[in-house]
């Protein structure tokens, strides 16, 4: 199924049951497909709607470089549309930046939320991490300076592609201009203030060894989200939820069927 919203196409399905309603949100650069088996361990007494976000999947791209507020507002008003409110969410990596932000403004949105290998929180910036953000911003300026000139353009551009290369993360490098300037709106969004907003009860379900959003992410998260719990998968990495997709749906089942 696709709808128009918020100026961008997005592709979604919503199982036809009675049952419970869950909202699957995906993480960056992925698309529902990595929800897939979250979907079957809930079985099929359960109604789940998963959508692709806008730039990711078979949705199309924002109309404009979206941060998290404009990915929620479209998040919300889909399920407005579908009548899928309150529901509970699954959310992981970006996907948990969207749902933090819908609970932290929307008391009673949702019922009860399990977040996994969540994103939202700014990593200290190490001394490394200085230096290689400095020796980027320069050799950017350096291409601008030369592009400005109006004759060395290809060699500006080969210069900001380098300086891509060498300094830019792994995400950052494999979107096109256009999404890099999402990506930057959406990772420069620190959440932390949000967290002791957040009303649902919560569920935190993180790999031990996960290297994109480290365990004390989950472990601040639990402090202070008001009711909050931190299950820790040993050996887990970032998609711990899919290395251990049994497990998780279980854990899962359990905690949004129990009264």
């Amino acid at each position: 199924m696709e709808k128009v919203v918020k100026g961008a196409r997005v592709h979604y399905e919503a199982a036809p049951s009675d049952g419970k309603r869950v909202l699957l949100l995906h993480g960056w650069g992925c698309s529902m497909e990595l929800m897939e088996p979250v979907r079957k361990e809930l079985g099929g007494d359960v109604r789940v709607l998963s959508l692709d976000f806008p730039g990711f999947g078979k949705s199309g791209r924002p109309p404009e470089p979206w941060g998290v507020p404009e990915y929620a507002a479209c998040v919300r008003e889909l399920l407005e549309e579908e009548h899928f409110l309150p529901c509970c969410v699954v959310a992981h990596s970006f996907g948990a930046r969207v749902a933090i932000c819908l609970a932290s403004e929307n008391p009673g949105m949702f019922e009860k939320m399990i977040l996994t290998g969540a994103a939202g929180l700014r990593k200290p910036q190490t001394e490394e991490g200085k230096k290689r953000q400095e020796a980027f911003a320069r050799q950017k300026k350096l291409a601008q300076a030369i592009r400005r000139t109006g004759i060395l353009s290809p060699l500006a551009d080969t210069l900001e592609k380098k300086a891509r290369e060498k300094y830019g993360s792994r995400d950052y490098n494999a979107l096109d201009e256009e999404m890099r300037r999402t990506f930057v709106k959406v990772i420069s969004l620190d959440l932390g203030d949000r967290l002791e907003k957040i009303k649902a009860p919560t569920l935190l379900i993180w790999g031990s060894d996960d290297t994109e959003t480290p365990l004390w992410m989950g472990q601040r998260m639990e402090k202070e989200i008001p009711d909050a719990g931190l299950v820790v998968f040993e050996g887990g990495s970032h998609f711990a939820y899919l290395e251990q997709s049994a497990r998780f749906g279980t854990i899962a089942r359990h905690f949004f069927l129990e009264e």
